[in-house]
């Protein structure tokens, strides 16, 4: 994993008419800094110190989907993957060890290619839990509905509450 200094990508994604996707920017840090042989635990342990709590470790799954109720950080602890970001006709992003994503509430995201091995962390703000759905014209509106409710966290899971989050979430705070 590499080691050097924090890096932050912000991507936007609006809806296609069947992933609501967010008005929030995705946020993509690079090389978190992580001291711990145990990527894992750490990203665990870090996630939890800013009351994002870690819930499991597993793949992102294979098919488009997204989260209504939540928002949701997946900190990479081994390995690599290609992931589609915004839907169906979304933009393919590469991840590997070391890399943190917080995805606002309604961002679709899919595994399309990981080596072996690969896992990721997830965890969502305190006081939210997760639904799962896919993209589908049907649900749309109800969907993002759900999503405008959802609130924003106090702090980013990755920096606390000096964290890009705070600052690019918040209304007021930053150009959203």
């Amino acid at each position: 994993m590499p080691s050097s200094t924090l890096r932050l990508e912000q991507l936007q994604f609006s809806s296609d008419g069947r992933t609501p996707n967010s008005r929030l920017p995705v946020l993509v840090y690079r090389d978190v800094p992580i001291a711990d042989a145990d990527v894992a635990a750490a990203f665990e342990r870090l996630f939890d110190s800013h009351f994002w709590p870690a819930r499991w470790r597993a793949q992102v799954y294979d098919y488009h989907h997204y989260h209504s109720t939540s928002h949701e950080v997946l900190g990479v602890s081994r390995g690599w993957a290609r992931l589609m970001l915004g839907g169906e006709q979304g933009r393919e992003v590469e991840v590997e060890a070391g890399d943190a994503l917080v995805l606002p509430a309604g961002t679709g995201h899919c595994q399309l290619e990981a080596s072996d091995g690969f896992e990721v962390v997830g965890g969502y703000p305190v006081g939210q839990d997760y639904d799962l759905l896919r993209p589908d014209e049907a649900t749309h509106d109800q969907a993002a509905a759900r999503i405008a409710r959802v609130t924003t966290p106090a702090s980013d899971p990755v920096s606390g509450t000096e964290g890009a989050l705070v600052g690019l979430w918040r209304p007021g705070k930053g150009p959203i």
